[in-house]
């Protein structure tokens, strides 16, 4: 136990100070590319938070996760919300919950899963991520390691593979249309937008408004 809290403190402590090249859902999704017989694909490049258009990260709390720069890790209307709304409409998909402070400690620190395990380690993690990174740190790592597309991780990789450009000239509407693609970025594509992908790239570019830019 002694071990675990060391390793996983020391952990996140460097990632706080070094680049996350690297995660385990981009390993994972490697390997289920190459059981099925896919061509391999990982497309990622770290770049610092200035280097990110500022559009991205109020796309993403306008679709993500509102009160991000407010919350301690945990929005717990959003997840007394969720719980009810689950519970009485059952037959439709399940809704989650999860900050952005929750997504990037599992995307960066766990695997993909519904397991309480899981589900323990992540709230785990997201309280340390809380206490020993900034909110700053913790966006600019979400917007680095996020799945955007099939084998695209990060906005740069994103802004490249679909737009054409980087991730710092990314408009306001490829922000938007980015973000729209998050609940599921493998089913949902920002390079072909179904309609459905563009009405919600709309309330997305309407909530934006709302959205206090991150602080420097």
């Amino acid at each position: 136990m002694v071990a675990f809290f060391a390793s996983t403190i020391l952990s996140v402590i460097v990632l706080r100070f070094v680049p996350v090249l690297i995660t385990p859902t981009m390993v994972i999704r490697c390997v289920e590319q190459v059981r099925e017989g896919r061509e391999l694909k990982l497309s990622h490049q770290w770049v610092p938070m200035r280097l990110i258009s500022p559009d991205m990260s109020r796309a993403v709390m306008a679709s993500e996760d509102a009160k991000f720069l407010e919350h301690h890790g945990f929005d717990f209307n959003a997840i007394v919300s969720a719980a009810e709304r689950n519970r009485r409409h059952p037959e439709k998909r399940k809704l989650g919950a999860s900050t952005i402070s929750q997504q990037t400690a599992k995307n960066v620190f766990l695997w993909q899963g519904r397991s309480w395990l899981r589900k323990g380690l992540e709230a785990y993690f997201t309280v340390l991520l809380e206490l020993f990174w900034p909110k700053q740190r913790i966006m600019e790592v979400y917007l680095n390691s996020i799945e955007m597309g099939e084998g695209i991780y990060g906005a740069e990789a994103v802004a490249r593979e679909h737009f054409h450009t980087t991730a710092s000239l990314l408009t306001r509407q490829q922000c938007a249309l980015i973000a729209a693609t998050l609940p599921n970025p493998r089913r949902f594509s920002s390079k072909n937008p179904s309609a459905y992908m563009l009405k919600r790239q709309q309330r997305i570019l309407h909530e934006m408004k709302y959205v206090k830019p991150m602080p420097k």
